[in-house]
């Protein structure tokens, strides 16, 4: 059974969308696509439907040459159950998440994006939505440092258990 991760942000068009592309571009890389399944979501409904954000995908493509894909969903309940590990990009959708935890079974599959930076000290994914082109970069930077850093870190405990 697949290891499942759930990316987590306000809209789920710009940092969660990112942050679950570049974690599967990164996945392919290592030939780990049967064990790793990503996802993302966000915790506000508005954007149900719509592609990533075009200065998002812009991003992607000009720092990593990468082509986003994907349709923006909300956060549900269920995917407390459903993941094995649910990341936020900020404290704000963190706490919106653990609200959705109402006998608090799964705060431990819940977490920070950036507690797996490696380089960048942010505590959180600052959300590019109404700046320009530079927080774009910097959210593609940011996130790149952070799925690199889980990446590592779930090789490292999950399919070590496995003999992987």
């Amino acid at each position: 059974m697949p290891y499942k991760i759930l990316f987590v942000c306000l809209g789920n068009i710009c940092r969660s969308p990112s942050a679950e592309n570049i974690m599967n571009m990164l996945i392919r890389e290592r030939g780990l696509e049967q064990e790793i399944v990503c996802d993302s979501a966000g915790t506000g409904g508005w954007h149900v439907g719509h592609p990533p954000d075009r200065r998002m995908m812009a991003a992607a493509r000009q720092r990593l040459g990468l082509e986003m894909i994907g349709s923006a969903r909300q956060f549900a309940q269920s995917d407390l159950h459903a993941f094995d590990l649910v990341l936020a990009m900020d404290r704000d959708n963190y706490r919106e998440i653990l609200r959705w935890d109402l006998e608090n079974q799964y705060s431990d599959r819940v977490k920070l994006m950036c507690e797996y930076c490696r380089t960048h000290t942010d505590e959180e994914v600052p959300d590019p939505y109404y700046g320009g082109p530079e927080g774009f970069n910097y959210v593609i930077d940011l996130l790149m440092d952070a799925c690199t850093g889980l990446l590592d870190e779930i090789c490292k405990t999950q399919f070590a258990k496995h003999g992987g």
